[in-house]
This record gives C-alpha cells, sequence and structure tokens, in this order.
C-alpha cells in the first residue's frame, strides 16, 4: 500500500496544488537544495473503551443509548435504515470513551438496530472486543512526502512539498451523507498549506489516492501528518542555514502574529536558552520545537529526550505554549495538552497498523502499545490570556508532538527520523 504512495509522490503527475506563492519549481533549480523524504504509518484509534450501543425498537419507534460525534446523522441513518420517521428515532447521548474520530462512524450504532430489530422489544446491547475495533477500525490514512527546499543568507529561499495520502474527509462524508464534498481535499493539506512562516517561494502539492483500506478522521486530521513533515523539514532546513531552530522559526513569522508570541513564550518557558539538564542516570538531554496553528489554535511544543542505556528515546520534559482565545476553563485546556501529548507519543513511538493478506496484523495493545505511566514525561502547559475569540483546543496538542520528538532525537543523535513510528512493537 505504501508503494502506491510513493509512486504517486514522485510522480506527482495527478497531484492538486493547494498553494503555490512566487514561483518554487523555478527558484528551486537554480539553487542548492535540500529534500527529504517522510513516511507515515496507517493508525488506529485505539480508544479505551471500545465501539458499544445500546439498541430497542418496538413497533415503529426505536431508542440508542450510545456516544456518537453526529447523532443527529446517526438518528437519520437508523431510521432509514429501519423504515421509520426520523422523530421515531430517539438516540440518548452517553460518554464518547474518548472517541477521537472514531464515533463519527455509523457502523456501530448500524449494527446494533440491525440486532435489535430482530428481537423487538427487548432491550439490546452491543460490545465489540478490543481484536474487533482495532480490526475494524477506519484507520488514520498512512501518508508520504517528498519535500524541498533551499536557504541562503539564514532565510528560506523556496520550499515545494508534494504528499500522498488517502483521503479521509471525503471517503467519511461518502459513508455518512452519501456523497463528497466538491473540489479538492483541503483537509489533507492542512498543517503544510495554511501556516504562518514567511517563504517567499512556496508550493504545496497533494495527491488522493485510493486504497482498498478503510480510512476516517483521526484526532487533528491532516495536520497529524503534514505538521510531521513540515516541521520537520523547517528544521532541517534550520540546520542547513546554520541557525538556532526557534529563532530560525522566529525570523520567518511576521512579530505580530499569534504564532510568534507562542514560539517566544515556549522559548522562555523551556529554558531553551540554556543548555538541558542531564538525566538522572547522567544521559545527554537534547530538546526539539515544534509550531502548529491547528483548529484556528497555534501551539508551540519543547521536548526534551534522551537515550535509555538500550537506546530507546525517553521523554523527559514537554513544554507547551497555547493560544487558543480566550481561556474559558485554564484546567480543561492542560487536560487537553497532556492527553493530547501522551496521544501524540503513542502513535509516534509505537502506532501503526499493518495488513498481511489482507487483513489486519494487530488487534490488541500487545500489538498497539499505548505509553504507560511509567513512560510519560512531566508536561507543562502555559496558556496565553488572550481576549480574542475562543478556538480550538481538543485536538491542537497532537500535531506539534511527532515533528518535536523528531526534532529532538535529531539533536540528540545526528541521525534525522523521518518515518514512523520509531520503536517497532
Amino acid at each position: 500500500m505504501t508503494a502506491a504512495l510513493w509512486t504517486a509522490v514522485r510522480s506527482g503527475s495527478d497531484a492538486h496544488t493547494f498553494r503555490n506563492d512566487g514561483d518554487a519549481v523555478k527558484a528551486l533549480s537554480s539553487a542548492t537544495k535540500i529534500t527529504a523524504e517522510y513516511e507515515l504509518p496507517w493508525l488506529a484509534h485505539a480508544a479505551m473503551e471500545p465501539m458499544s450501543c445500546c439498541a430497542k425498537v418496538e413497533g415503529k419507534t426505536a431508542v440508542l443509548h450510545v456516544g456518537h460525534q453526529a447523532p443527529d446523522v446517526a438518528r437519520k441513518a437508523v431510521a432509514k435504515l429501519l423504515g421509520f420517521e426520523d422523530e421515531a428515532v430517539e438516540i440518548r447521548s452517553v460518554a464518547l470513551g474518548g472517541a477521537f474520530g472514531r464515533r463519527t462512524e455509523l457502523d456501530i450504532v448500524l449494527q446494533a438496530a440491525s440486532i435489535a430489530r430482530e428481537h423487538p422489544g427487548k432491550l439490546v446491547q452491543l460490545q465489540w472486543t478490543r481484536e474487533d475495533d482495532t480490526r475494524n477500525d477506519f484507520f488514520r490514512p498512512g501518508a508520504t512526502a517528498r519535500v524541498e527546499g533551499a536557504v541562503a543568507d539564514g532565510r528560506i529561499v523556496a520550499l515545494h512539498s508534494r504528499s500522498a495520502s488517502q483521503s479521509a474527509t471525503v471517503e467519511l462524508t461518502t459513508r455518512m451523507i452519501g456523497f463528497a464534498p466538491p473540489g479538492p481535499d483541503k483537509s489533507a493539506v492542512e498543517g503544510t498549506a495554511d501556516q504562518a512562516y514567511q517563504v517567499p517561494n512556496l508550493r504545496v502539492d497533494h495527491q488522493i489516492v485510493t486504497l482498498p483500506i478503510a480510512v476516517g478522521v483521526w484526532r487533528s486530521v491532516g495536520f497529524s501528518f503534514q505538521s510531521f513533515f513540515y516541521e520537520s523539514f523547517i528544521d532541517e532546513l534550520a540546520a542547513a542555514a546554520g541557525t538556532d531552530p526557534i529563532a530560525f522559526r522566529l525570523a520567518h513569522l511576521d512579530p505580530a502574529t499569534r504564532e510568534h508570541a507562542v514560539l517566544q513564550l515556549v522559548a522562555d518557558k523551556s529554558g531553551w536558552r540554556t543548555p538541558a539538564a542531564p538525566a538522572a542516570d547522567g544521559a545527554r538531554v537534547a530538546r526539539g520545537v515544534a509550531l502548529c496553528k491547528s483548529f484556528g489554535s497555534p501551539v508551540a511544543m519543547v521536548m526534551e529526550v534522551s537515550l535509555s542505556p538500550s537506546g530507546t528515546p525517553r521523554i523527559h520534559r514537554v513544554v507547551a505554549a497555547v493560544d487558543c482565545g480566550t481561556p474559558v476553563n485554564p484546567g480543561l485546556i492542560r487536560q487537553q495538552i497532556e492527553g493530547s501529548v501522551v496521544w501524540g507519543l503513542s502513535a509516534a513511538l509505537t502506532g501503526r497498523i499493518t495488513m498481511e493478506g489482507g487483513v489486519v496484523r494487530e488487534g490488541n495493545f500487545d500489538s498497539v502499545p499505548l505509553m504507560r505511566i511509567s513512560e510519560a514525561p512531566v508536561i507543562e502547559t502555559h496558556i496565553i490570556d488572550s481576549r480574542a475569540v475562543p478556538t480550538g483546543v481538543g485536538e491542537i496538542g497532537v500535531p506539534p508532538v511527532a515533528p518535536a520528538l523528531a526534532n529532538a532525537l535529531t539533536a540528540l543523535t545526528g541521525r534525522r527520523p523521518r518515518r514512523l513510528p520509531l520503536l517497532e512493537a
């Protein structure tokens, strides 16, 4: 499956251009180019609560007890399945159980309603096993990218990103409402085409590839892979320019932007300008940084990393700076960032879905391991006290995690990780 993505990236014949400032292709043709290729796997949602639903069909009415991210769409889908009027179906919403996009899908409610229809008047409880949940997920698409760039006098001269993936948005909306929205899928390039860096020649291309793997929206959607591509490459350009990674980013941001402010704040709060203290066992600790604005909220993140005696990455501290507009509930904002960090680190270190003979190999947490409490870093969240309109919080902490980790490991080892996950299960 990944081979098809690489074919699309390297040919670029059917890619759509989402952003084209200046003339990146021409500028790069006469420059000393830096080229990098990145690859990310398909990922399961791995919600703590596997898919579940209770349903009761009685006469011409139906009641479902379910946590769903689009309950009105679910109600209409069940009504259509049973041949009822929409008003005859009631969705009694319960807690999602940590859905991360998985409970936008209709499969669990339609299956439960179908079973309940065969047992009229009885409340049917449907609970999937962990293996059912993992192997029948709608996965985060795998993605590949080839990025080229050039620097001169400490500035980016040109940057051309060409990537490929399936379209989670097209596939989800087709399942949900029967058709895909018109036009190219902008969500596939969010995290690269919509960032604030000032680059005079910037081109962003993406090709949607159709593959026989069911995909859907996964926490932070396109930002989850494009931010890894873009922020990793920004670090590579900073290294080529011989410039500090944060100073390099600040030089490419308008000082009036919220991105500039969160980057300054995270540099101050993380102690970026002073050496990191060694780990408890004396191992050297290095820092990495990443910046991404998603769902209206810029987040800058600094990660402190060392290697264990066996060479395994250890994440000691993560410092995040967030501007999500007026902070209505600072405690919940911090909780969302903390959860996003652990979620993102689990994916970056060990997350993957692989196929063998058309079947998903992974089943439970032995093959899709999550970060344990003993492995979790200290997480510090610093919230800018803004009076702007409140913007997103639930997904914004995920995009910077993987690139900040990769950038820290590069600073630590001198080797650039361009393919995730970092560890074998």
